[in-house]
């Protein structure tokens, strides 16, 4: 393993890259448009009472200041399979949405069918924090798949957990 300076940009995401974390899909009903993005910096258990989650997004998203007006925000914690929807999401050439599986929640959020996790929440605070805001969202309803694994990014791509005692 080598020590690198923090000078370069590059190399810090990619050491950044070696952490493995969730996929989760931010998303809004917004002035009657879905709007919203993937996240892999999304935390769960911030808070537990009352039940707070975490995410952190860019300064420059163009996303964010439209996405943190709505009433509710839909949280999904993408599943294996959602390959595509992420990349969909993450697009910045063409509809987030076109044939997409949405479920409306309340208040305006919207929830990818088949997530392992679905979260409806409201903004709860935003920090500064270098080129990153924090934003912090209180839970208001969730539902948990049963049966359901999480995609995982890590190393710059897609991976599946393995389930313990699988062969692999």
């Amino acid at each position: 393993m080598q020590i690198t300076t923090l000078d370069d940009r590059a190399e810090i995401e990619s050491a950044f890259a070696a952490f493995p974390s969730g996929i989760a899909a931010i998303t809004a009903e917004v002035d009657g448009a879905p709007v919203g993005f993937v996240s892999t910096s999304f935390t769960v258990g911030v808070s537990f009472e009352p039940p707070q989650v975490l995410f952190s997004v860019q300064r420059s998203s163009r996303t964010w200041p439209a996405l943190r007006r709505a009433e509710r925000i839909g949280v999904s914690v993408l599943s294996q399979g959602h390959e595509d929807v992420c990349m969909q999401l993450a697009s910045r050439s063409r509809d987030r949405f076109e044939g997409l599986d949405i479920v409306r929640g309340e208040g305006g959020a919207l929830l990818i069918e088949r997530a392992a996790l679905w979260l409806e929440c409201s903004l709860h605070a935003e920090h500064d924090s270098g080129d990153h805001v924090l934003a912090v969202l209180a839970v208001e309803r969730m539902r948990v798949a049963e049966g359901a694994h999480p995609l995982v990014y890590q190393g710059r791509g897609f991976h599946n957990l393995a389930r313990a005692g699988a062969v692999v």
